[in-house]
């Protein structure tokens, strides 16, 4: 069972993880919920409509699809999280006047986050 201090690293370092390490650790999470939730794989998988060979490759971190994702969460009852996962964006009120009202259809380019850093930042002492 994962420790909180488990859970923190995991989080602290969700940037710098390669995709397969992310999906192992959703789908630690998955089974997690699974688990406690008192659900066997075969139940969740017949429920969710995927194969239960399906459920437990997304369990060990294997590729899997959206849909599958989607079915998972929808039968642990916890589509919900998606929206903590990718909320939806605000517009700010600088750019809403820009755009008058109006829905922005595309993307200009000319702006880009700032790279972070390799040397930490110091006063200007001069």
């Amino acid at each position: 069972m994962p420790t909180q201090k488990d859970h923190y690293f995991c989080m602290k370092n969700l940037e710098t993880a390669s995709n397969p390490a992310i999906r192992k650790e959703l789908g630690k999470r998955l089974k997690s919920e699974r688990l406690n939730q008192n659900v066997t794989q075969a139940a969740l998988a017949e429920r969710a409509g995927i194969s239960r060979r399906t459920l437990v490759g997304a369990e060990r971190g294997e590729p899997f699809t959206i849909d599958t994702l989607l079915s998972i969460l929808r039968e642990l009852d916890r589509l919900a999280q998606i929206d903590l996962f990718l909320p939806e964006p605000e517009i700010s009120p600088i750019q809403l006047s820009k755009l008058k009202g109006k829905k922005r259809q595309k993307a200009s380019g000319k702006f880009t986050y700032p790279k972070p850093r390799n040397t930490p930042w110091v006063w200007n002492e001069e």
